[in-house]
């Protein structure tokens, strides 16, 4: 009988890690620091493991180009070989992508036994223009992707979305209708963005949709062309933030529990309440 409940046990939580990661100019630098630290978090038991959004290169539109690999590439091989190595699933943040002529913000997903299980293309492009404070064009180099993006664990499945991308509640609430009950979003929010939204938007989206929200956040460096708000954080499905990062390079971990997930829609069941007979937010081209 004991056996039968450590099992179960098991199924229902896992140890999930974010790596906010020092980012510099040195591409190679970057991928290895990657590859110890993701070594680092499995070795702590984590088991899905998710690295920032732009961790190959710095962010920004003058340097998507130069930094721009074909998927599968260097950076793509090495978050391969490293989910192999460690026996984790990895969200590889994002990478500049080149494929066809054009340039997207991508993350690849690899299982523990080192395959290619998604690949997700930032879907809305951070074009934004706030006077006095910032404005930054991705649209200038990058085009957008045009899928959702999802995969399983034996734990649960996970929807995937690209900074920007949380800002749009319909993309979280079509993977709560499609069962994922985590949802990750590497993202590099700013110094502008960063404290007024990061940590409400991930809470926001948690709440409506009674799932758990990660999102790993490159480490603040201030030297930096676009400088990183950093605080990767973990929310938990009440809303509660359950880990959380400062500025500095960092791995922040969340044990995530989806029994308690399960408990909270039985005592707010809003998934049932729902008036389908009044509205509908639906997928129009799958992935």
């Amino acid at each position: 009988m004991s056996s039968y409940i450590t099992m179960f046990h098991c199924r229902h939580q896992f140890r999930l890690a974010l790596v906010q990661l020092h980012v510099s100019k040195i591409k190679a630098d970057n991928l290895g620091r990657a590859q110890k630290i993701v070594k680092e978090a499995a070795g702590q038991g984590a088991k899905v493991v998710v690295l920032p959004e732009c961790f190959n290169s710095p962010y920004g539109t003058g340097f998507f180009a130069e930094y721009a690999e074909k998927i599968p590439g260097e950076s793509t091989q090495v978050l391969s070989e490293a989910a192999k190595e460690c026996g984790v699933y990895l969200v590889g943040g994002s990478i500049p992508e080149e494929d066809g002529g054009k340039l997207y913000n991508t993350c690849s997903i690899f299982g523990p036994d080192g395959k290619l299980l998604v690949k997700h293309r930032k879907i809305h492009l951070f074009d934004v223009d706030v006077p006095g404070k910032i404005r930054f064009q991705e649209s200038e180099t990058l085009s957008p992707g045009n899928s959702l993006s999802m995969f399983e664990t034996p734990f649960c499945k996970v929807g995937v979305g690209i900074c920007y991308d949380i800002r749009f509640a319909e993309l979280a609430q079509i993977y709560a209708k499609k069962g994922c009950q985590l949802l990750v979003y590497p993202g590099a929010f700013n110094m502008t963005t960063g404290p007024a939204h990061w940590e409400l938007l991930q809470r926001g989206r948690a709440v409506d949709n009674q799932v758990y929200v990660a999102a790993a956040s490159p480490a603040r460096d201030e030297s930096a062309s676009y400088v990183a708000w950093g605080h990767s954080s973990v929310v938990s499905p009440w809303g509660e933030v359950i880990a959380k990062a400062g500025p500095e390079e960092s791995v922040v971990y969340a044990d995530i529990d989806l029994q308690y997930l399960a408990d909270m829609r039985q005592q707010i069941p809003i998934t049932t309440q729902r008036r389908n007979d009044l509205y509908s937010v639906n997928s129009v081209q799958e992935g």
